[in-house]
Order: structure tokens, then C-alpha cells, then sequence
């Protein structure tokens, strides 16, 4: 059974081609022309052990906001294409992650309800550019995008953090993990983990 799958979406702000496989060993090729957001693409890929190439060009002399968002639109699409009808699945997974001084949690459920809670970034940091491109507010807006294209529950917390730049990567390291556990397959599952029988 292939869990993977390769999807496209091309607009008057973006073009982006991607690939992911779930059963993967964590093999990335990113470049969506934001170099911060490969770094946080390539940590979420080698994280989760899924496989991801990212290619993606657009507007970012304007503002890298409709490629960042684009592309986190196509991730979720096609974690929802790749995990089928989700029978196997231990559908939910849970990380903390520490990176230097930051800490972050983060909770999956694949439940085909999308719902974004994210909450402890502290005051200021959704102004604070990254790497000169990147404001910390998109790492909320790539969550929301996934979340609701994928179809999952997605609780995503900073439980400690001063640097902006680890204070994103390790939440983005900690949804990575969280997934990991989430897409995982379990030969103890029959079928799609739900008393409703369908996710």
C-alpha cells in the first residue's frame, strides 16, 4: 500500500510542486525561494521521517506570506491524499521538544476535523523577522493551513523560548514528532481507529 502522494497548485502569487511519502526515512529536497521556511520544511521532513520535496516560486518580492501559505496548503492536502482512509493509523501523536532555552508541545489527532490551537509565543514575536524574510506570525498561519487542509486536530504550545529562531524550529520539531506517531501504522489497529468507522 503507497502512502504518498504528489500534488500541485499554481495561482496569480504562487507555483508549487510537492511530494510526500509517509512511509519515508525523513529524506527532503526543499526550496521554495524562503530560506528560513526550508530550514523549518527540512526539520519537519527529517522529524517525522516523511519523505518531502518542495519546489515553489511566487511573489516574495511583494512579501513571502502567498508562497509560505501556499505551500503549507498543498503539505496538508496531501498528508489528507496520502493517508487514504486512514484504516491502521494510531491517529494520534504527542511531542515535547526542547531546542537550547525553547521548549515546545505539540498534540495530533487525525480526526478529519480541523481545528488549530496554538498559544505561548511570547509578545512581540509574530512581528519578528527570521532569517530577514520570515515573521514569526506565519509559523501560526503554516499550522492553520495544515490543520485544515489535512483534516487534523492539531494542539501546538511554547512552554518556554527567548531566541525567535528556535522558538519556531522547535515547534515545528515537535509537530514533526507528534505526526510522526500520528501517520505510524499499527498492526494492533483493525481498520480505521474511530467507533464512528470513518475519520
Amino acid at each position: 500500500m503507497s502512502r504518498s502522494a504528489k500534488l500541485s497548485r499554481k495561482t496569480s502569487e504562487s507555483a508549487v510542486e510537492l511530494e510526500l511519502n509517509l512511509d519515508g526515512s525523513g529524506f527532503s529536497e526543499i526550496d521554495t525561494t524562503v530560506p528560513f521556511f526550508d530550514h523549518m520544511l527540512t526539520a519537519l521532513s527529517k522529524h517525522s521521517l516523511i519523505d518531502l520535496k518542495v519546489k515553489a516560486s511566487g511573489d516574495t518580492n511583494i512579501d513571502v506570506h502567498h508562497t509560505v501559505e501556499d505551500v503549507a496548503i498543498v503539505l496538508g492536502q496531501a498528508l489528507k491524499e496520502a493517508l487514504g482512509d486512514k484504516a491502521g493509523i494510531s491517529r494520534y501523536g504527542d511531542a515535547t521538544v526542547p531546542l537550547d532555552e525553547a521548549l515546545a508541545r505539540a498534540v495530533v489527532d487525525i480526526s478529519g476535523r480541523p481545528f488549530l490551537v496554538h498559544d505561548g509565543e511570547p509578545a512581540g514575536f509574530e512581528y519578528h523577522l527570521i532569517g530577514g524574510h520570515f515573521t514569526g506570525s506565519m509559523v501560526r498561519h503554516v499550522f492553520e493551513a495544515i490543520a485544515h487542509n489535512a483534516g487534523i486536530t492539531m494542539h501546538v504550545s511554547l512552554l518556554a523560548g527567548r531566541d525567535a529562531h528556535h522558538i519556531a524550529e522547535a515547534q515545528f520539531k515537535a509537530l514533526a514528532r507528534a505526526l510522526r506517531k500520528a501517520v505510524e501504522l499499527d498492526a494492533r489497529v483493525v481498520g480505521v481507529p474511530s467507533t464512528k468507522g470513518s475519520l
